[in-house]
């Protein structure tokens, strides 16, 4: 009789109404542009340099003269570090709210499918093999050997994968996983052979470049990063609806319309092309692709349509906020931006994990 009562409560006590966010995140949004704005004026004025911004804008305005010092500092240094930072914030952390999406994961991350190893593996390869390419070839390269080498070894990794992980027709996001997991331990594995033969200036290379830097930034990198993130990142906010019903699961998501395949395909590519490109203008980042979308789902829901736009500001702030950092913690020498992303960012990923396993055990 019992059970029949518990059971009676249970169907007439009502479900409990699905909160709508969607106007707290159309107000995220907004808030998250004026902390930008916010932002990117103090990365402008942080530095050893001590060049103000706002004394160079009066001198604009009265036409006076700026100082060539403070021309250069602003217009060569920060400005392109500035547009570089929140080109590669917003496509790491668009491209992490993309996999965990696509992998129904909150702690998957974009090197996942692969972009971090071919990325990694063709930076070393391109570092230590330098002095045996053609001439021909180096010449025509130059600055950006490093860069093209990188970009081309994740864009190629993650096409081998996605070639590996689809048959017939259909991706398998399970053997994407693993075989990337697979060929990173091989990237690893060849690149530490390539490592122990490099000489002093070369480990110095590849050690800086592992961690991480926005001190590199030119207009010139800029120029030439920005289309392939913007084309990728542009990408994203069409993929909302299908990562929103691949959430139900597949066979939930096609039966409501999506083409599953077409979602796939397209957030695995966004993800090869802005990740590559991020990864080969500064070198390793982490954490940003795995914390801002977590935080935010938290925030503001895991409506796609919103935690898109929403991490490409967040994730942009977070980058600049590191660098600024990076920048000042050890001035006038500046801290690789991995090392400060990893300090920020692991104790928030430790959380993740606890807050998970708390969710499973009850």
């Amino acid at each position: 009789m019992s059970m029949l009562t518990d059971a009676s409560e249970a169907v007439a006590s009502p479900i409990p109404p699905v909160r709508d966010r969607s106007h707290s995140a159309r107000q995220m949004i907004l808030i998250l542009t004026g902390l930008l704005v916010v932002t990117s004026y103090f990365s402008l004025t942080t530095g050893a340099a001590g060049t103000s911004l706002m004394d160079a804008l009066s001198a604009l305005i009265h036409g006076e003269e700026i100082s060539l010092r403070d021309k250069v500092v602003l217009w060569d240094i920060r400005l392109p570090r500035l547009a570089m930072g929140i080109l590669v914030g917003a496509s790491l952390a668009v491209c992490g709210a993309l996999m965990q999406g696509l992998f129904r994961n909150p702690l998957a991350d974009p090197g996942l499918v692969g972009v971090n190893a071919g990325a990694g593996l063709a930076a070393v390869s391109a570092i230590v093999l330098v002095g045996h390419l053609p001439m021909a070839i180096r010449e025509a390269t130059g600055y950006f050997l490093v860069p093209l080498a990188a970009f081309l070894g994740g864009w190629g990794t993650t096409l081998l994968l996605y070639r590996v992980a689809t048959r017939r027709g259909q991706t398998s996001v399970a053997t994407m996983l693993l075989a990337g997991i697979a060929l990173g331990a091989l990237s690893g594995a060849v690149g530490g052979i390539l490592i122990y033969q490099a000489n002093d200036d070369q480990l110095r290379d590849l050690t800086f470049w592992g961690m991480g830097s926005l001190a590199g930034a030119t207009w010139l990198k800029v120029l030439v990063t920005a289309p392939v993130i913007l084309l990728a990142i542009s990408v994203a906010p069409f993929l909302g609806r299908g990562l929103n019903g691949l959430s139900l699961g597949e066979a939930a998501a096609r039966h409501i319309g999506i083409n599953v395949q077409r979602v796939k395909r397209l957030s695995i590519l966004s993800v090869a092309a802005a990740t590559g490109a991020a990864v080969a203008a500064t070198g390793g980042i982490g954490f940003i692709g795995i914390v801002v979308p977590h935080l935010l789902r938290l925030a503001i829901g895991p409506d796609h349509r919103y935690l898109l736009p929403n991490a490409a500001l967040l994730g942009a702030i977070l980058l600049l906020i590191s660098d600024m950092i990076s920048r000042v913690i050890i001035a006038p020498a500046e801290l690789p931006i991995g090392i400060v992303t990893a300090v920020l960012g692991s104790p928030v990923f430790l959380w993740i994990l606890l807050r998970r396993r708390g969710v499973l055990d009850m």
